[in-house]
């Protein structure tokens, strides 16, 4: 599927971190998402519930990477492609998470992480837990 859909520079404030403070106290957080999908449709109709509405994906972005307090940045990325992909019919998202100021003395760039799933990982993760087919 060659169809993106790109929000880039989700600005959060989230209360994560490995550090009890960054969990008490809260920072700021930039999410990049790629949704890829078939919006052909979408294109030749002009009509929105034929595609991704990217309004929308930015709620799940911002519900998903507030709602809860996870140590570790993977783990908030892990359920924001998990959210989006459940949320939409995206075949594979790529969710790219960066923490602004990480508390390392003397750093003053960004630590970030990258995943990319698909909707089999979805799937064998639903099953895995149970909730799925």
């Amino acid at each position: 599927m060659n169809d993106r859909l790109r929000l880039e520079g989700i600005d959060v404030y989230a209360h994560h971190g490995a550090h009890p403070a960054e969990r008490e106290l809260g920072q700021r957080f930039v999410v990049d998402v790629d949704l890829w999908a078939d919006l052909e449709a979408a294109a030749l109709t002009d009509d929105l519930s034929r595609g991704i509405d990217y309004a929308a994906a930015h709620r799940v972005i911002v519900t998903t990477a507030t709602g809860g307090s996870f140590h570790l940045i993977e783990t908030l990325a892990g359920n924001l492609c998990r959210e989006l992909l459940a949320a939409f019919a995206a075949e594979r998202v790529r969710v790219t998470v960066r923490k602004t100021q990480p508390p390392i003395s003397g750093f003053f760039g960004q630590a970030m992480v990258t995943f990319e799933r698909d909707r089999a990982w979805l799937h064998a993760l639903e099953r895995s837990e149970g909730t799925g087919a």
